[in-house]
């Protein structure tokens, strides 16, 4: 794969991302309180405003990989982190959409 078509996939993902979390939270958030940043960007793959972070308290790393190193993938998150809880975004092709986040944070959010 090419490396524009690559970055368009994964722009993709993390569009995709951003509107879910726009349409989940519409009547709290405005637009521009969700961002995709720019492929090649470092940091965190969905920016949030401070308004969306306090309803949001996470900071998403999107992988949109036909084959994806979950460790190198989870290590990125964890780097972008200090926002908010790192959650890696991950799919291929034709696939479902999965977050994973660290097991003690589930836990905290199904109690």
């Amino acid at each position: 794969m090419k490396t524009r078509s690559a970055k368009n996939k994964g722009k993709r993902l993390q569009n995709n991302v951003r509107d879910i979390l726009l349409e989940t939270f519409k009547n709290q958030l405005e637009e521009d309180d969700v961002k995709s940043t720019t492929m090649g960007e470092s940091g965190e793959d969905i920016q949030l405003s401070p308004a969306a972070r306090k309803l949001i308290p996470y900071a998403f790393e999107c992988k949109n990989q036909e084959k994806l190193n979950i460790w190198g993938a989870l290590e990125q998150a964890e780097s972008n982190g200090e926002k908010g809880t790192p959650v890696l975004v991950f799919k291929r092709n034709r696939s479902k959409t999965y977050a994973v986040i660290e097991f003690k944070e589930f836990v905290d959010l199904i109690k």
